[in-house]
């Protein structure tokens, strides 16, 4: 006769609390499941109050501390851990913009594209094969790396100040050389007069016009404290 207990793991609180520590809070089904504990086993938690179910199959621990950007560990968490933050959401995950697009952005692999997603509220979905030199960590969440991002926001058309401001800061900090963004260059030439330095172009700090710019990439819904 099988041994029972030998099939499936007991349930480990410990290992589970710990995959969730690093995810502020959060673990998905499957990773509950690697960790001892069935659907059944989750609902009852649930019910207890000790798991609160935060979006399909994926829960956090009722009693972890409030973590920053819970939100996007969840989004994360849905795309099987596959994805990383990019765009304008990069932008301000590294401190390149003050303000957090109305939507968040997240780079999937190009497999995905052929996949029937059920994308979740408030997210929206690029597709491309990302390098490890294309990605960084900002705490619980990877994200598109400083020159990946920028270059990203030019190609995208966002709104030409913040493409300016996110390169110009960038620079300034050493996340990137001026010389290495021709794409982002290409982009600001339209907008803004170009100086030139020994580190490469600088643009004016007064664009010219913001046509051609995604409207939509301007809507923000939160801003940095000053």
């Amino acid at each position: 006769m099988p041994n029972r207990s030998a099939q499936t793991p007991r349930p480990a609180w410990s290992a589970l609390y710990e995959t969730a520590a690093a995810q502020s809070g959060l673990f998905t089904a499957a990773q509950a499941g690697t960790a001892g504990y069935s659907p059944q086993l989750i609902a009852k938690h649930v019910a207890a109050g000790r798991f609160v179910r935060v979006r399909r199959a994926i829960y956090r621990f009722v009693h972890f501390p409030p973590g920053e950007n819970e939100d996007l560990v969840a989004i994360w968490l849905w795309s099987e851990c596959t994805g990383a933050f990019s765009h304008e959401t990069a932008l301000f995950l590294h401190n390149l913009s003050d303000a957090m697009p109305s939507r968040a952005h997240l780079t999937l692999p190009t497999a995905w594209s052929h996949r029937r997603l059920r994308v979740p509220t408030g997210l929206l979905v690029h597709h491309a094969d990302l390098t490890k030199s294309d990605l960084a960590w900002v705490g619980p969440v990877p994200v598109t790396s400083a020159r990946r991002t920028v270059n990203d926001c030019a190609v995208a058309r966002v709104a030409p100040d913040i493409v300016r401001d996110a390169f110009e800061q960038g620079a300034n900090r050493g996340l990137f050389r001026r010389d290495t963004l021709p794409d982002v260059i290409d982009y600001l030439k339209r907008f803004y007069s170009v100086s030139r330095s020994r580190s490469g172009p600088r643009f004016g700090s007064s664009a010219s016009s913001r046509k051609g710019a995604r409207s939509a990439s301007t809507r923000m819904i939160l801003r940095r404290p000053r």
